[in-house]
């Protein structure tokens, strides 16, 4: 690479980096890389949204899905007046709340999307058992948008991509060759292993944290919260990588940790009267 391209390169990823909009994270104010707009992921989760409503199998156990309203709407309420009780700007501000039951006991999952939203398959309500195991998943679902973690990893990948070009450049790309010989990314799997999955269990330990404040705030009994993580290692059992190879942290030191918090959170963030 010649020096004038180069300096060109450089000079292009640390305007990149320069124009990034520092922030915090609502209620723990870990420090956040945000340069994409929220939204436009808004809009692209959006549409994504109504993609998967006309191409999954929606349930018919209508019991099931308003439950799972009934805990939205409440968690709905309970976040934004907790956010104006303590003068702060209310995340979910510009969020378009919904809520689906997909049909599929063979997936045991949940999601929310950035603006609200929210996806629980029937395969979780065998984990969950009850309505305050389902609070506890969907308290922490909600929290990664109330977070705008995917704004954050979204953000990342953006900075990770400047960063490995540069790297790749300063090195004369020899990270580029190593790739090709050995058909492995290795740019990639360091980043992932380095980077990557730390920062995504640091989301997964903050979903958890904030997770358990939103479900409490919403008047449900977060002492569930263990058992739910209890059968969801149970049903996974011999399936869960070693911590340093997964985006999650382990089992164990996630229900280590949020042993440790159920008491401060029960004491510091007493269910909200939105009545």
């Amino acid at each position: 690479m010649n020096r004038r391209k180069f300096i060109h390169l450089f000079s292009c990823s640390c305007l990149t980096l320069g124009m990034h909009s520092c922030t915090t994270a609502p209620i723990t104010e870990r420090k956040q890389l945000k340069l994409i707009p929220e939204h436009k992921l808004n809009s692209q989760a959006k549409a994504i949204y109504e993609q998967v409503k006309k191409k999954e199998k929606m349930s018919s156990d209508e019991n099931s899905l308003n439950q799972i309203i009934e805990i939205g709407k409440k968690m709905e309420a309970s976040i934004s007046s907790y956010f104006s009780r303590e003068n702060l700007l209310d995340p979910t501000l510009n969020f378009e709340w919904e809520y689906i039951l997909i049909d599929n006991k063979k997936v045991r999952n949940a999601w929310c999307m950035p603006g609200g939203k929210i996806a629980v398959y029937t395969g979780m309500l065998e984990i969950t058992k009850n309505i305050n195991g389902l609070a506890a998943v969907m308290g922490h679902e909600i929290a990664h948008a109330v977070a705008k973690h995917s704004i954050e990893r979204a953000s990342r990948n953006v900075a990770v991509n400047v960063i490995t070009q540069v790297t790749d450049a300063l090195t004369g790309g020899k990270l580029s060759t190593v790739n090709r010989t050995t058909g492995i990314n290795t740019i990639g799997l360091l980043t992932q292993m380095g980077i990557v999955n730390p920062f995504n269990r640091k989301q997964e330990t903050e979903a958890d944290y904030l997770g358990l404040i939103f479900a409490s705030l919403s008047g449900y009994d977060i002492r569930e919260t263990i058992h739910v993580w209890e059968r969801m290692k149970e049903a996974n059992k011999g399936k869960t990588p070693p911590e340093f190879l997964s985006t999650h942290p382990s089992p164990e030191n996630r229900k280590k940790k949020i042993e440790n918090w159920i008491n401060e959170i029960t004491l510091n963030y007493p269910p909200i009267n939105n009545s």
